[in-house]
């Protein structure tokens, strides 16, 4: 039993971090209608602007805010730049784009940093969490932080006048130009908060993975998966859908005969398939309608 709840709770930790991906990719989604395959990089990049903010003697929470702003106003250059351009584009073009921006960031980043594994710090520590030995200092951070993320971006989509334009324009984008919202900078303002939210999931994985151009490659296709299983056109299912992909990806390594860590990125590839196949909206998407 205490195996099992260790696993469940370590679980809920990395299952944050895949929330946070799914959540990042879901905002997109709603946006431009695509699956932003360059998620990953885009998070890496942020995290390696963040160690070398403190490989200049920047402190670990004014590297994270600066990361932060900085992904936020990449973001919004990146859609204005390259994708606002394909916005009437086919399909096979903007993931030819997606593709390219994944190569790009991905060089930039080897060919600045190098491809050798950093170790990156965490402000939270790796001692027991309150004295058990079930959740590290760190595994219990990971949550906090995205679950207060969560917490206000609630608030803000619901109760300000920006979210609210933002949710208009990605669910009644005709209906929202109508009544005088700039639908083409909510997209612009949705990127960079993707991105943003996709800087927290790199910041907050590094310590646990280390440090390196690669890392996020496992954890876009776990948020993937997320995004799959809650519902593409939910930002709540991409939450439900991280923290559930996160507990059922540490049981089958543990419990499944044969998968142990190897094989646990097939599981999620494999869990993407089932869900498509047998609800394609997802757990708590609305199927799409369109009038012919």
């Amino acid at each position: 039993m205490e195996l099992f709840i260790n696993q469940v709770l370590a679980g809920i930790a990395t299952g944050a971090i895949y929330a946070c991906m799914a959540l990042a990719v879901v905002m997109i989604y709603q946006a431009i209608d695509h699956l932003n395959f360059a998620q990953g990089e885009m998070a890496m990049f942020s995290t390696f602007i963040a160690w070398q903010l403190m490989q200049w003697g920047v402190p670990y929470w004014w590297a994270f805010l600066i990361a932060l702003v900085v992904s936020f106003a990449g973001g919004i250059a990146i859609e204005r730049a390259l994708f606002k351009p394909l916005a009437k584009a086919p399909v096979l073009t903007n993931v030819a784009g997606f593709i390219a921006l994944f190569a790009i960031v991905n060089s930039v980043a080897g060919l600045t940093w190098d491809f050798t594994i950093k170790q990156f710090p965490t402000p939270f520590g790796s001692s027991p969490f309150l004295g058990s030995q079930l959740i590290s200092t760190h595994q219990a951070g990971m949550i906090g932080v995205t679950v207060g993320l969560l917490i206000l971006l609630y608030l803000f989509f619901q109760f300000t006048r920006i979210g609210l334009a933002m949710r208009a324009a990605a669910s009644l984008p005709e209906s929202a130009r109508l009544v005088g919202i700039n639908t083409s900078w909510m997209i612009a303002l949705g990127w960079g908060m993707a991105s943003a939210i996709g800087a927290i999931a790199g910041i907050l994985i590094a310590p646990v993975v280390f440090l390196e151009p690669n890392m996020m490659g496992g954890v876009l296709i776990y948020g993937f998966a997320a995004a799959v299983l809650g519902g593409l056109t939910s930002p709540l299912g991409a939450v439900v859908g991280g923290f559930l992909v996160g507990v059922f990806e540490n049981l089958a390594g543990t419990y499944i005969p044969g998968v142990g860590n190897e094989l646990k990125l097939p599981i999620a590839l494999a869990l993407i398939i089932t869900v498509l196949v047998l609800k394609p909206a997802g757990l708590f998407g609305r199927p799409i309608v369109k009038r012919v």
